[in-house]
């Protein structure tokens, strides 16, 4: 039987994209305690980048591309998270931190709108639980130019 998590992600019509491996010598998440982190994330289709949400946001992208890069990002934390909770998202208890970063332009100060469709999803998905302290921060790059890149740490019952 599916969990209420598991419902919620049916309703609202979302699919988890498949959990990707390191791609260097991390772990894509890892359990301390009652304390999952989970390492920094892309957006990423099935382990590839999507080539449309990379460059910086403000010169190559807009601010509505990068939430929408910054929304499969959080998805793909949602799907490290699952994997590390051996499938059971009902385990989740609440989202502690999420560190966002962006690529972009020197001088750009809509970082927070960016990362803001990461962290309306996981509101979305986990309700209250999913309500998290934050930064959002802009880079001059991330890895393979993607726009968007976050991090997160999570709680377990």
């Amino acid at each position: 039987m599916a969990g209420r998590i598991e419902e919620r992600l049916t309703e609202l019509g979302i699919s988890l994209p498949r959990a990707a491996p390191a791609f260097a010598t991390y772990l894509p998440w890892k359990i301390g305690g009652n304390t999952v982190y989970i390492s920094g994330q892309g957006p990423l289709i099935d382990a590839k980048v999507v080539e449309e949400f990379c460059g910086r946001v403000d010169s190559e992208l807009t601010i509505e591309q990068g939430q929408a890069a910054a929304r499969l990002t959080a998805l793909n934390v949602i799907a490290q998270l699952k994997d590390a909770c051996g499938g059971d998202l009902d385990r989740v208890a609440s989202c502690l931190l999420l560190s966002g970063f962006v690529n972009c332009d020197p001088g750009f100060t809509q970082t927070p709108r960016v990362i803001n469709g990461g962290s309306d999803v996981i509101v979305e998905i986990f309700g209250d639980a999913g309500r998290h302290a934050r930064y959002a921060v802009g880079s001059p790059g991330l890895p393979e130019n993607i726009s968007v890149e976050i991090a997160a740490t999570f709680e377990l019952h």
